[in-house]
């Protein structure tokens, strides 16, 4: 009997151990200058340049850039405080992505890198050329330290963001491995993406703090200037370290940026007409068509132009906070979904210059469209008995009014949801069955929203329903939405050109206190469909279906009210910059433009 079950033992150890030296075969080691997270690389290992930029445009001059708001910390990674714009570009991370690609990362800290094809662990050789700003060398023992640094005290959602990687060691001096608990391809860009600190400077300061001085940092800027939360000067260092590399080259040309930092959107355009900064893109239709109608634009001093794309759009929308008790039937948000008059909106105040968002993948392959296909349904089926049945139908699209602003037919749809929800009229107020009205608040932080949501607020009232605005500052409105101390607020959800890993910040339930999901969505078929989506990475027709499939299923749970989007950059500048003939896919290509000293000369004059 001892010698039967020796011999079972024996051959099945015999057959495991062929079918593991099989799958060891069929795991490859690939050592590359670049990583795709799909595809393949556009720029060989030999590339000198991307193709956007010119690699011979002239250094030097100053850009004023503007934004809204303030700030009061130089720390973008703190758990607290308003961080400085552009405080992100103090560190160069391991790699770094191109702007006519998606997801293909190319050599800047590290010089190569190398993965096996199950994506169970990845290392990077860095380049020993790699400083620091104050000439220190990066090496392996910095990407380690960031890594805990990140972990241990960075912002909550990175600890479960990076909880896959089991270690991080340093090799030698010059070459870091990043370890996987399992299978995991996301980790590898995500790794790719690291930004360095500096582990002299940050190993005895608090990474979860402000930071009420500019960091010693690894970026080709630094802060030349500041007075906190008005503005900063960063000037270029002259000796970067990684100017001549392919990935920077014909980039980053100016010799100083300054950010300026105004209370409200009206005054900042009111500052860029009077040549108060140098670089404006317009995102209210209003300003756009009335508010550039000053000599410099005639006479050509401030160069006004449109420019068209077919960028995936981020899903713009009015959000709900569905962790709140009123938010929380679905029948509830699809009725004030009716309530927004779109057509209305872009016929007065918009000058029809917007298309209303209908998709999470907007300007993608894997926007939903009329009904499921087979291989949608295949996705779906297993989840019917927890999916409203409208998801098993035509897609969800907003219904269209005639813009008049009598959207009585949606007034009467809304008002049938409310009723089935438990919520009747009564004096003309919505109120529950305990005599409660129905109430609410919509947070805001910027002037520019009241006017589109001052309209949507009055047809509201149409039907009972008493909401109101809350407006705050920018400090204030960051650590509401850190806090989800918010009812509903216009923000979004950032645009997917395919469905990706990183969606579960935003949809996953393990993510719930995550600034990221706004909506406070925690649905099991969302949590099955995100797991699908970042097991089908290698499987084109599977994530298309996928893409589908979620897309129907978040559309018809009404987490938001989809807003617009424009197909073109609106752009204003005051004529003394030059740029590349060719403009990046995917970008504006700000950061390829350059100071022309004859152009500035002319203006001057």
């Amino acid at each position: 009997m001892n010698r039967f079950r020796y011999a079972v033992f024996a051959l099945v150890w015999l057959f495991a151990s062929a079918a593991y030296a099989q799958d060891a075969a069929e795991v490859n080691v690939i050592k590359s200058h670049a990583f795709a997270e799909r595809g393949e690389p556009k720029y060989s290992a030999d590339f000198e340049h991307f193709d956007y930029v010119n690699p011979d445009a002239p250094k030097g001059g100053q850009l004023v850039l503007a934004t809204v708001g303030t700030y009061d910390s130089f720390n973008r990674y703190a758990s607290r405080g308003d961080s400085e714009v552009n405080s992100e570009a103090f560190y160069d991370s391991l790699m770094i992505s191109s702007d006519d690609e998606i997801g293909v990362y190319y050599p800047l800290i590290a010089e190569s890198i190398e993965y096996p094809s199950d994506y169970t662990w990845v290392t990077f050789y860095l380049n020993p050329n790699a400083r620091h700003q104050d000439g220190k060398k990066i090496t392996a023992e910095d990407v380690v330290f960031t890594f805990h640094k990140f972990m241990e005290e960075g912002v909550p959602f990175v600890k479960q963001r990076y909880g896959d990687v089991s270690d991080v060691k340093a090799i030698d001096e010059l070459t870091v491995k990043f370890s996987f608990k399992t299978s995991n391809k996301e980790l590898v860009p995500s790794m790719a993406s690291l930004p360095i600190l500096p582990k002299h400077y940050w190993q005895s300061r608090d990474f979860s703090e402000p930071l009420k001085e500019p960091p010693l940092g690894s970026g080709a800027y630094r802060v030349a200037d500041y007075k906190l939360g008005q503005s900063a000067t960063y000037e270029r260092i002259k000796d970067y370290w990684a100017k001549n590399l392919p990935s920077r080259k014909g980039l980053l040309n100016f010799d100083t940026i300054r950010y300026d930092y105004y209370r409200d959107d009206t005054v900042s355009l009111e500052a860029f007409k009077a040549g108060e900064f140098d670089f404006r893109r317009e995102n209210i239709a209003k300003q756009w068509a009335e508010g550039y109608q000053v000599p410099a634009v005639t006479q050509g001093k401030i160069v006004k132009e449109e420019v068209a794309h077919s960028i995936p759009q981020p899903m713009q929308a009015f959000v709900f906070n569905t962790q709140y008790k009123l938010f929380q039937d679905r029948r509830v948000r699809r009725a004030l979904n009716l309530m927004l008059d779109f057509e209305w909106l872009n016929k007065n105040l918009f000058y029809s210059s917007y298309t209303r968002n209908e998709s999470y993948f907007e300007n993608t392959p894997y926007k939903a469209e009329g009904s499921p296909s087979k291989a949608e349904l295949a996705v779906l089926e297993p989840f019917r008995d927890q999916l409203p049945e409208e998801v098993f139908g035509p897609v969800w699209r907003a219904q269209k009014t005639d813009g008049s602003g009598r959207n009585r037919e949606q007034m009467r749809q809304a008002l049938a949801l409310l009723k089935e929800a438990g919520w009747s009229l009564k004096d003309k107020k919505l109120v529950n069955e305990k005599g409660e009205a129905f109430a609410f608040e919509i947070l805001l932080y910027s002037p520019s929203m009241e006017r589109v949501t001052l309209p949507f607020i009055r047809n509201l009232e149409r039907i009972g329903i008493s909401a109101s605005i809350r407006m705050v500052d920018s400090t204030q409105y960051l650590n509401r939405l850190r806090s989800r101390d918010y009812q509903m607020t216009p923000q979004g959800y950032s645009a997917m050109p395919y469905p990706m890993p990183v969606m579960e910040l935003a949809w996953h339930s393990d993510y719930l206190d995550s600034t990221y999901n706004q909506a406070g969505v925690s649905n099991p078929v969302i949590d099955a469909l995100i797991a699908q989506i970042r097991d089908s990475q290698e499987d084109d027709d599977k994530l298309m279906a996928l893409g589908k499939a979620f897309d129907r299923v978040a559309l018809w749970n009404f987490y938001v009210i989809p807003q617009w989007h424009s197909g073109v950059f609106r752009i204003a500048y005051w004529n003394k910059f030059s740029r590349p003939e060719k403009r990046p896919r995917y970008a504006i290509g700000l950061d390829s433009w350059w100071y022309d000293e004859q152009k500035a000369k002319s203006l001057a004059k």
